[in-house]
């Protein structure tokens, strides 16, 4: 199969995929059931027909180049954006239920993911996958073709994704009931100065905020334990280890 209006074959981009997936052309070879020499080719082709060099040759090796790694990202879009259209155009022709992916933190599936799947089972006809992740991992989703649909936070980048507000939500604190912060009717930042802090993991959106809105008050965060999964904080927190700040 030619793409566009060159030479450039689809087979050699998914030759090409396997080779640094693997890390070597006899491991592409084996997992394309090819051989070595056709790996090679195919690559080597790829190259001709793009006019770049992809990867430096030593030996009996291929490394990877950075302009290889450039490329990779774009080919995994292209290539599951095919699959994924060779998997609608199989449904329409065997008129099976055609499937919705939607990629979400897995804290929306307590509440807002079932209400989105109920109002697209009474429009539609299809079925729906849910994808978890991080709010970083739902954007990557969506740009690699795995999932159609993303609940994300802002901010977004307006030359990547389309988006719409779906709503908002404020932060509070969460504090053993004998917590001093028990009398207060509103907490602010500044009060939260000397406490011991249970937070999420750093690799969440939520950790920097917290921390920037602290640091801004001039508080510096006084973290005891980081959890990696929404609602951990609940235990930690009733076990009387600290105080912790969540969306509401």
């Amino acid at each position: 199969m030619e793409l566009l209006q060159s030479d450039l074959k689809l087979r050699q981009l998914k030759v090409f995929r396997e080779v640094l997936r693997a890390g070597s052309t006899r491991r592409a070879a084996a997992a394309l059931g090819i051989s070595q020499p056709a790996v090679s080719q195919h690559v080597k082709q790829l190259e001709t027909t793009l006019g770049i060099t992809l990867f430096k040759r030593s030996a009996n090796r291929i490394v990877p180049l950075q302009e290889a790694w450039e490329l990779l990202r774009n080919v995994e879009l292209a290539l599951t954006s095919l699959d994924r259209l060779e998997a609608s155009i199989f449904a329409m022709k065997n008129e099976e239920k055609q499937r919705i992916a939607i990629a979400a933190p897995s804290v929306f599936g307590f509440v807002t993911l079932p209400k989105v799947v109920a109002i697209i089972h009474s429009k539609t006809a299809s079925n729906v996958r849910s994808i978890s992740g991080s709010y970083e991992q739902i954007g990557e989703h969506i740009l690699a073709g795995r999932a159609d649909l993303g609940i994300s936070r802002l901010p977004l980048d307006p030359r990547l994704f389309e988006w719409v507000p779906l709503g908002s939500a404020r932060n509070v604190c969460i504090f053993h009931p004998d917590h001093r912060f028990s009398k207060q009717t509103c907490i602010e930042a500044q009060d939260l100065a000397g406490e011991t802090i249970v937070d999420i993991d750093p690799q969440f959106a939520a950790h920097q905020m917290n921390f920037n809105a602290l640091r801004f008050a001039g508080v510096e965060p006084d973290i005891l334990v980081e959890f990696d999964c929404n609602g951990h904080e609940a235990g930690y927190v009733s076990a009387g280890l600290g105080i912790s700040i969540t969306n509401e």
